[in-house]
This record gives C-alpha cells, sequence and structure tokens, in this order.
C-alpha cells in the first residue's frame, strides 16, 4: 500500500529524516517508548537511531502504512524486543498510542519547522504520521503475541504441576487427577505417566480421580486409553476414586470398565499394587489398616 502524495514528497520527507537524524534520535531517546526497557540513554539512543533509520526506508519507498515493507522489517527484531516490556493488561493500546505519540510529536514539530513548499506541508506530516502509526501496529501485534506465547506457556507450566506423578513404592506410581480433565490435560497425564513407567520400570500405575468432579464419555475415553498405554508399557492401571455418583453416571452412559481394575479409595487401589507385587499388608497391632 503506497500513500496518495505526490511523487516528491516521500522523497523530501526522507531527506528532512536523514538531515535532522541527530536531532530527533535525541528527542526519540528520552520517549517512554525507549525507555521501558530500563536501559540507559545511550541504548536508548541507538535503538532510537535504528528505529529512525527503518522509518526513512519506509518513507523513501512511499510505503509508510505497510507493516511488511522492507524498513519496517529490517527493525521487526528490535520492535519484538522492545515488546516483551510492555504491560499486557487492559491499558496495553492506550500504553502504545501514549507511546507512539511521543514519537509522533518531535516529527511533526520539527516538520513544521521546515522550509518546504506550502503544498507539501500537509502530505509530508501525514507520511510523518503513518509512519509512526505503522510502528504501533507493529509493536501493538507483537505485544500482544508475546502475552499469548506467554499465556501458553504458563498454561502449560500449570498443566504439568496439577498432574505430578507419585511414587508411593518401589514399581508403583500414582497420579491424582484434580478438577476438569481438557484435552491438554489429559494428554500431558498420560505423557507424564507413561514417561514415569518408563524412567521407574513401574509395574503398576494408580489413577486416582478422587479429586474429578464428574465423569463424561471423554474422560472415560482418557482413562481407558491411558490404561491400555500403561499396559503397553508392561504396567497394569488401576482406577480410583469411583464415587458413587460416577459409578452411576459411568453405568448410564454405558462406559465399560471390565478390563480395567477399579477400586474405591485410593488406599484399596495402593493395597491391591502391593498385591500384584506379591506383597501383603499386615497389621503390627498398633494401628488400624
Amino acid at each position: 500500500m503506497t500513500t496518495t502524495s505526490g511523487p516528491e514528497t516521500p522523497t523530501i520527507v526522507s531527506d528532512f529524516l536523514d538531515r535532522r537524524r541527530e536531532t530527533i534520535v535525541a528527542e526519540w531517546s528520552g520517549a517512554p517508548f525507549f525507555q521501558t526497557v530500563g536501559l540507559d540513554r545511550e541504548q536508548a539512543a541507538l535503538d532510537g537511531a535504528e528505529v529512525l533509520d527503518g522509518v526513512r526506508r519506509a518513507v523513501a519507498a512511499g510505503e509508510v502504512n505497510n507493516p511488511a515493507a522492507e524498513g519496517f522489517a529490517g527493525i521487526r527484531t528490535l520492535l519484538e524486543a522492545l515488546a516483551v516490556q510492555q504491560v499486557h493488561d487492559s491499558s496495553l493500546v492506550s500504553q502504545t498510542a501514549a507511546q507512539m505519540s511521543s514519537l509522533k510529536e518531535p516529527l511533526l514539530r520539527l516538520w513544521a519547522e521546515e522550509d518546504v513548499p506550502g503544498e507539501l506541508v500537509a502530505p509530508g506530516a501525514v507520511l510523518l504520521s503513518g509512519a509512526v502509526d505503522t510502528l504501533g501496529l507493529i509493536l501493538l501485534d507483537a505485544a500482544l503475541s508475546a502475552g499469548r506465547d506467554t499465556i501458553a506457556s504458563q498454561r502449560e507450566q500449570l498443566a504439568e504441576l496439577s498432574t505430578p506423578v507419585i511414587k508411593l513404592w518401589d514399581g508403583v506410581l500414582a497420579i491424582p487427577l484434580i478438577g476438569t480433565l481438557d484435552s491438554m490435560r489429559s494428554q500431558t497425564a498420560t505423557e507424564s505417566l507413561l514417561q514415569a513407567i518408563l524412567d521407574q520400570q513401574a509395574k503398576v500405575a494408580i489413577l486416582d480421580i478422587t479429586g474429578v468432579p464428574t465423569v463424561d464419555t471423554m474422560v472415560a475415553q482418557h482413562l481407558l486409553k491411558t490404561a491400555l498405554a500403561a499396559r503397553l508399557m508392561g504396567a497394569e492401571c488401576v482406577i480410583s476414586g469411583i464415587r458413587p455418583q460416577i459409578a452411576n453416571t459411568m453405568v448410564q452412559l454405558g462406559i465399560d470398565l471390565d478390563e480395567v481394575a477399579t477400586r474405591a479409595r485410593l488406599a484399596d487401589a495402593f493395597k491391591y499394587a502391593l498385591s500384584r507385587l506379591g506383597l501383603t499388608v499386615t497389621s503390627t497391632g498398633t494401628g488400624v489398616l
């Protein structure tokens, strides 16, 4: 996309940016846009000079409204680095607008002082304003992308933390499932359990669903697939925490768990797991099992 100004306007504005480069960079280095990273004034000036060079190239090419223009492409990495420092909340848009305004103001002020034909003043101002607005779009897009990546990473970390694999005994593992199981958590739980079975050469794995509020067809299918995968790894899978309401729901849904051992309590599942290892639990008379 190109501007609608005359062919000489981009050249004149580009020359202006080159000629007033030192003054513009000096003013930009104190602007909030280059201070968000907490760097010193010297680094801010270097960043400002790099951004200004990109803007000048876009202006010279008449593509100030094109975020994919070569001039902007050359500084996109820097803009993305600056975007990471943005505050990713509801104030992001207004924050970006304020930062772009602090860059636009000195440009338009210095341009107004230029000795150029009157008919070029307005088109030149439009070029400069459009270039800064495009910078803002690139920065905003980069900031939102960084925010999405951060959220995705945090969700993945939370999923891993919410599906811990616990070693109960040599050869016996348990994974307590808590809360609603979605596709991502189900996949993470299965992968974590299978990796733990491989690492510890476990013979019995307990899936405890005491903390799962409801069991629907999707959850039941996940449990069955996990049990089958564990069996392929050489471990038997036991499902514990089958409460009366969950048992009733499974019957109504026609879910068949005949091939998987089930127990009402985790303690019962653990006792069953020990028996599969040839171990028995006996009372010493000092407590109750």
